[in-house]
């Protein structure tokens, strides 16, 4: 009995992502999502940042990948951040513009709340001095997921 091997040279699609993130019901409303691509050239890491859903209606600029600041403001004062701004949840479905099958490559998903004040701000209120002034008042809230690979 002869043995037969085959190698499929098969041309593989630009992996879809199917992203549904809900923001925290104590937290700030969802600003963005980002997924985040990595892969190895000249022997180099490399990462890009792609942001594929804006809140509020926006839609990422096409040639930067990016979404445009959605306006929200914190009041330093009280911390009470502006509400209308931002969503309670964001769906999207994303396809890799630049996926090339022949490179393996990573992807992880990472969603952005409206920004917040820093604990520290929110201390510095409730014992009634003046925030650190060399510490941002101010910070965004992150969840990310696992990577999911691609291995050609």
């Amino acid at each position: 009995m002869s043995k037969t091997s085959w190698r499929c040279v098969c041309r593989v699609k630009s992996p879809e992502f199917l992203v549904w993130a809900a923001k925290d019901p104590n937290g700030a409303n969802l600003q963005r999502v980002q997924i985040i691509k990595g892969w190895i050239e000249d022997e180099k890491s490399k990462e890009k940042v792609f942001d594929v859903a804006c809140s509020d209606g926006l839609y990422p600029d096409p040639n930067t990948d990016r979404c445009a600041d959605n306006g929200t403001q914190v009041n330093l004062k009280t911390c009470a951040v502006s509400s209308q701004e931002g969503d309670a949840e964001i769906k999207v479905k994303w396809k890799d513009p630049e996926f090339d099958s022949k490179k393996p490559s990573f992807y992880y998903i990472r969603v952005l709340d409206n920004p917040s004040c820093r604990w520290s701000t929110y201390d510095a209120l409730r014992l009634g001095i003046e925030p650190v002034a060399s510490v941002p008042a101010t910070m965004q809230e992150r969840a990310w997921s696992s990577p999911i690979w691609y291995k050609p």
